[in-house]
């Protein structure tokens, strides 16, 4: 990863340049998709870092951002050692959300990917909080926002692949949850492992596009249920917590459209 560097005036603006590691690339030589998260993420810190709001401001303050929703749609294949171009952008904020736009290009300019996040920001205790007015001064966020993303999934048919499997350390963040980024390679590896020809076909398909909604954390050691089915074109896929309630719900389909 090169330094971030600003692109001007604009403080709501961060651009750097991510090199795609061997490790980052699956059996097909390929950025995975849970890439294009990993890099949101980071780009996202290294920009507030830039503005004056690291890690240690947040936790002197008992503050924390955590990923609730976001939209993906992967534009192009991007080979191992590729060098990607990421842009974040934060284009609105309501009370305590804010969304961030993620733009992703290959080194000759085509567009790799983009990534619309909605962050939510959370206290000590782990309850939703204002963000601060300075946070909103010195990016300059425009106060206005669209409804957060969701994900409304149907109700898991009995035919639907599932299984139950344990939270394992290496999915875990600095927060100690699973990172939101893995929740999408838990995906990939259900809609593959439920119909692998018709699996690969959408998980291959450019472009193609992910809705993603992070309902509830997972812990370390937590056992989760996941289930995963198709409707037409669409796979499903919901992972759930002890008791039953939802962590995380998605929809995966081939195809795309402007954003």
């Amino acid at each position: 990863m090169t330094a971030p560097r600003s692109t001007g005036p604009d403080p709501k603006v961060l651009d750097t340049d991510y090199r795609v590691r061997f490790d980052e690339a699956g059996p097909d030589g390929l950025l995975r998709t849970s890439g294009f998260l990993r890099y949101a993420q980071d780009i996202a810190w290294l920009h507030s870092t830039a503005l004056g709001f690291d890690r240690d401001w947040y936790r002197e303050r008992g503050l924390t951002w955590l990923v609730r929703a976001a939209e993906l749609e992967v534009l192009a294949p991007v080979p191992m050692g590729a060098t990607v171009h990421a842009r974040t952008i934060v284009v609105a904020q309501r009370r305590v959300v804010a969304r961030r736009r993620g733009e992703f290009r290959l080194a000759d300019g085509m567009p790799a990917a983009w990534i619309n996040t909605d962050w939510v920001m959370i206290d000590a205790s782990g309850r939703l909080t204002r963000i601060p007015a300075v946070v909103t001064d010195v990016f300059q966020i425009p106060e206005s926002m669209d409804p957060l993303a969701r994900v409304a999934l149907p109700p898991t048919p009995a035919d639907a692949a599932a299984r139950s499997f344990a939270v394992r350390p290496q999915e875990l963040d600095p927060m100690d949850h699973v990172n939101n980024a893995v929740y999408v390679d838990w995906l990939e590896a259900a809609i593959r492992g439920a119909a692998a020809a018709e699996g690969a076909a959408v998980l291959e398909a450019i472009p193609r596009r992910y809705r993603l909604e992070y309902a509830a954390a997972a812990d370390a050691g937590a056992v989760l249920g996941e289930a995963v089915w198709r409707d037409g074109g669409r796979w499903f896929y919901r992972v759930t917590v002890p008791g039953g309630g939802d962590a995380f719900r998605a929809i995966v389909e081939a195809g795309g459209g402007d954003r």
